[in-house]
């Protein structure tokens, strides 16, 4: 179930769900028009504009940007199981870009010195929709808790009690 949201900006849904989410899913296709969709597992939001995912082992994906820019990003809290889908223009900035040190820095971070960064796909963003799983639409009577309480079940885990 998707749901347009207004205009093309970042907001804290979003932001929220961004970094309540532990993968994102970049889908590109290559220059036959062939799709490709891959797991990013660091990625996070520039300003109220851009999506940033780091190229680690991203050959594939950035070879397919190259010949059609155009990208979208999927990520999803599973655990409130709704997120955002992402459209948008990607560009591959280089670590010699001047443009690399800002635009990767909390990319950067988050990869620490284990995973060495070779390139930051930035994703001007054209289009923002909302990923709602089916029981939103089938169960509407439930909470988020009883969501988020299922969610919990199902893959055998439990909240961090802080």
């Amino acid at each position: 179930m998707n749901e347009p949201q207004s205009g093309h900006r970042l907001n804290d849904a979003v932001k929220t769900d961004i970094e309540n989410s532990v993968l994102c899913w970049l889908a590109t296709v290559d220059a036959d028009g062939t799709p490709n969709v891959s797991p990013k597992e660091i990625f996070g939001s520039y300003g109220d504009d851009h999506i940033v995912v780091a190229d680690i082992a991203s050959t594939h994906t950035v070879r397919n940007l190259h010949a059609h820019a155009t990208a979208c990003v999927s990520f999803v809290d599973v655990f409130r199981q709704r997120g955002f889908k992402i459209v948008g223009t990607a560009r591959i900035i280089a670590p010699d870009d001047p443009d690399f040190a800002d635009l990767g820095a909390d990319l950067l971070r988050m990869a620490g010195g284990d995973f060495p960064i070779r390139h930051v796909i930035a994703i001007k963003i054209s289009r923002i929709s909302r990923i709602w799983a089916p029981s939103y639409k089938l169960f509407p009577e439930r909470s988020e808790q009883q969501r988020m309480q299922g969610a919990y079940d199902t893959y055998g885990v439990a909240p961090i009690q802080k």
